[in-house]
C-alpha cells in the first residue's frame, strides 16, 4: 500500500484561489496512484460552497473507489457524506466521534450515519459562557 501526503503552504502571491490550488494538487495525486493506495482527505473542498463541494467530493471519490483505492474522508460536508451513506456500499465506512446525549465527548470513533450538526454550537457556549463580554471579565 503507497501513502502520498502533498502538504502545500498557501500562495501568498494569491495567483490563483484555494479552490484552484487544491484542485491542481488533486490533479497530481490522482495520476501518482494504484490500485490498493491509500488517500487521506481532511475538509477538502471546503473552500467553495456546500453544493459544489459535495458535488466534486462525490465524484472523485467514487472514482477512486472504483478504482480499488482506499480512502479516508475527514468533512463538514454533510450533503457529500449523507449521499455517499444512502448509496450503502459495502466497501464504505462512516466514522464519527461518539457523544453522550448530555453533550459529554468519549473521544472516541464509533460506526454511525452521517449527521447534519458538526457540533460547532457547542463550541461557541464553551468559548461565550466562559467570557461575560458585557462586564469585560473571563
Amino acid at each position: 500500500m503507497s501513502i502520498y501526503s502533498w502538504p502545500v503552504k498557501e500562495d501568498a502571491a494569491m495567483n490563483s484561489g484555494k479552490l484552484d490550488e487544491e484542485l491542481g494538487r488533486m490533479n497530481q495525486i490522482v495520476y501518482t496512484l494504484k490500485p490498493g493506495s491509500l488517500v487521506l482527505f481532511n475538509e477538502s473542498f471546503a473552500a467553495t460552497n456546500e453544493r459544489e463541494g459535495s458535488e466534486l467530493a462525490r465524484q472523485i471519490i467514487c472514482a477512486l473507489i472504483e478504482k480499488n483505492i482506499q480512502v479516508f474522508f475527514v468533512t463538514h460536508l454533510y450533503e457529500f457524506a449523507s449521499r455517499i451513506h444512502d448509496r450503502q456500499m459495502q466497501n464504505v465506512m462512516f466514522l464519527r466521534a461518539e457523544r453522550h446525549s448530555d453533550g459529554r465527548r468519549t473521544y472516541k470513533m464509533i460506526a454511525g450515519e452521517p449527521l447534519r450538526t458538526s457540533f460547532g454550537q457547542d463550541i461557541y457556549q464553551q468559548v461565550f459562557e466562559q467570557h461575560d463580554f458585557a462586564n469585560n471579565t473571563s
